[in-house]
C-alpha cells in the first residue's frame, strides 16, 4: 500500500475512472474530484474500495470556478491528506460554431483546461501538500496536435496544456517534481461508445490498428509516466497510429 494519495481530476468517469482503477489497482490511496453526479462518484468509490482495499475520497469541485481551488486545498489540509501524484485529467469543451462561439464559453474552456490546473498546482506547491519526487501528469490530446474540426477552443487548449508540460519541466525542478503528460487519441469511454456506428467506422478507418484506445490500455500509460522515474517533459501520444493513410 502507497503512504501517499494519487489526486486525479475528474476521477470518476471516462479516462479518470481508467486511471483510478489502474492506480487503485497498484495499491494508490486515492482523491478523486467530480463535477455534479454524486450519485455516480459515490458509486465509483465503493467499487474502487471493495475490488483494490484503498482508501478513496471523492470531492465536488467545479474546475470552472476559482473558488474550487481553495476548496480542494482546504480538503487535503483537514484529511491530513499528502500527494504522491497528481494527475490533471478533467477537461471542458465547446462545441459551437465559431461563428456562434462566445466570448465566455472561450473563456470557461480556457479557465476549466489551462488556468484551473496550473493555479491548484500553485496553491498545493504553496500549502505544503505535494512530496517531493511526486509526479505530475496532464491529460492533452491528440485533438491539441491534429486539426480539430469540432472545437477550436478543446484544440487549443489542449495545445497549451502540451506547452505547460514542456514548459513547467524547469520550475518544478526547486520541488523535485516531474511533469508529464497524455494525448490520447480515441479512447473507448461511455461518451465515445455512444457515438453513432457510421461516424466509429469512419474514425477506425483513420487509424493503422483499426480500433479505438481502451481505457484500461490509457491507463497504463499514467501508471507508466507516475512509476518510471526518468519521464520528465514528455507527453506521450497514444493514438494507434492515428492518419496513418
Amino acid at each position: 500500500m502507497k503512504k501517499t494519495y494519487a489526486f486525479i481530476t475528474g476521477g470518476t468517469k471516462g479516462i479518470g475512472k481508467a486511471v483510478a482503477h489502474r492506480l487503485g489497482k497498484a495499491g494508490y490511496p486515492l482523491v478523486l474530484t467530480y463535477g455534479t453526479d454524486s450519485e455516480t462518484a459515490e458509486s465509483v468509490r465503493e467499487e474502487l474500495r471493495r475490488l483494490y482495499a484503498v482508501d478513496v475520497h471523492i470531492l465536488s469541485a467545479d474546475i470552472s470556478r476559482k473558488e474550487s481551488i481553495g476548496l480542494i486545498g482546504r480538503y487535503l489540509e483537514n484529511q491530513d491528506l499528502r500527494i504522491g501524484a497528481l494527475v490533471f485529467n478533467a477537461g471542458l469543451t465547446c462545441r459551437d460554431s465559431f461563428e456562434k462561439l462566445k466570448w465566455e464559453d472561450w473563456e470557461r474552456v480556457f479557465f476549466g483546461n489551462i488556468h484551473f490546473p496550473v493555479f491548484l498546482l500553485q496553491h498545493i506547491l504553496e500549502i505544503g501538500r505535494i512530496e517531493k519526487g511526486s509526479s505530475v501528469v496532464f491529460t492533452g490530446s491528440l485533438m491539441g496536435i491534429e486539426p480539430h474540426s469540432v472545437s477550436l477552443a478543446y484544440g487549443v487548449t489542449k495545445n497549451g496544456v502540451h506547452a505547460l508540460v514542456k514548459n513547467l519541466v524547469k520550475f518544478l525542478v526547486p520541488y523535485e517534481i516531474r511533469v508529464n503528460g497524455v494525448a490520447p487519441g480515441f479512447v473507448d469511454t461511455e461518451w465515445q461508445k455512444a457515438k453513432p456506428a457510421e461516424i466509429r467506422q469512419n474514425i477506425e478507418r483513420k487509424i493503422s490498428l483499426g480500433r479505438f484506445c481502451t481505457p484500461e490500455e490509457l491507463a497504463d500509460v499514467y501508471l507508466m509516466l507516475i512509476e518510471n522515474t526518468y519521464f520528465n517533459g514528455e507527453v506521450i501520444v497514444v493514438d494507434g497510429g492515428y492518419s496513418y493513410k
